[in-house]
């Protein structure tokens, strides 16, 4: 009886060993499986912030660049104000120096035209 005592005994201890080491393999695995999760979620947020780095840059970048075109279309357009500016006042002096050189024709051409004028919105 001792014997089968002893046995079972030694069955149970050898049961309880192979089911430590079980649990220590799934153990190591796990804490393996963890460390490298970790790794990958290290690498991720790694990866996310140089993306987020690069975003910004190119927000940057599009932001000089729209800066930068706004202000040649300012430049444009105000230098073609001024070249309006310049040739019609210089056409304003035209036709007054041409009305005070020949005002009896200037003032018929006004009237003709204003009988054109007249004509014409009287049709429509």
């Amino acid at each position: 009886m001792a014997d089968m005592k002893n046995q079972i005994k030694s069955g149970i201890d050898n049961m309880a060993d192979k089911a430590k080491n079980a649990t220590d393999k799934g153990a190591d695995a796990m804490n393996g499986a963890k460390s490298e999760s970790h790794g990958i979620v290290d690498r991720v947020g790694d990866m996310a912030g140089q993306a987020r780095d690069k975003v910004g840059e190119w927000a940057g970048e599009a932001g000089d660049a729209a800066k930068q075109a706004g202000q040649k279309v300012s430049r444009i357009a105000g230098d073609a104000c001024d070249y309006v500016g310049e040739h019609a006042s210089d056409f304003g002096k035209e036709l007054t120096a041409l009305v005070r050189k020949h005002p009896v024709p200037a003032i018929l051409i006004g009237f003709g035209l204003g009988l054109l004028l007249g004509r014409t919105t009287k049709m429509i």
